[in-house]
């Protein structure tokens, strides 16, 4: 009885291994199945992209490298080697934007500046931060991280801050430094 029970062993361990190393090779087909590359759409070096409405021109983006990911189910378009950007107000005054890194998302219209943000209007207020966002469509500015603004008043520190695009209003958080102010104690 104990030539039948080895020689079933021996049968089902061989089926077993067939089996094991049959199908590897299908599984990883089935894994190549589900992988989807994450390449850009496009890529482009040296851009110089201008933006208008009704023919006035309303921001000027330039950089190195651009990559376009508009084939993915959320996209966004990245600028690894930093960004340069010139926005215009209706008067045509001028807001600077300078990052080291940005990624504009397409369907939120927030664009996300990192890494030594400076944004620096014509009046000569200055913001630097190591990330900030840009609501497009609110035309809004906003950060959590730690931030030095520099203006006719004084300089001042912080962390949190949220402005407009023109600097005409700004909402800071735990703020310290040596500025004027117009109020009385």
């Amino acid at each position: 009885m104990n030539l039948p029970k080895r020689y079933i062993i021996a049968v089902v361990t061989v089926f077993t291994v067939t089996l094991f190393f049959g199908c590897e090779s299908n599984f990883k087909e089935v894994q190549k199945i589900n992988f989807s590359e994450f390449v850009p759409g496009s890529d482009a070096d040296t851009v110089n992209i201008k933006y208008t409405d009704s023919g006035r021109i309303t921001g000027v983006l330039k950089s190195r490298k651009m990559l376009d990911y508009s084939n993915l189910n959320f996209p966004f378009t990245e600028f690894p080697k930093g960004i340069d950007v010139t926005l215009y107000d209706k008067n045509q005054k001028r807001t600077f934007i300078v990052s080291n890194y940005a990624v504009s998302y397409k369907l939120t219209g927030i664009i996300d500046l990192q890494g030594k943000v400076k944004i620096t209007s014509e009046t000569g207020q200055m913001l630097e931060t190591e990330q900030l966002y840009f609501d497009q469509k609110n035309e809004w500015f906003y950060t959590e991280r730690k931030f030095k603004l520099t203006d006719a008043k004084g300089i001042s520190y912080g962390q949190g801050i949220d402005f407009s695009k023109d600097f005409k209003v700004i909402n800071s958080q735990r703020v310290s430094g040596e500025f004027e102010s117009d109020e009385q104690l």
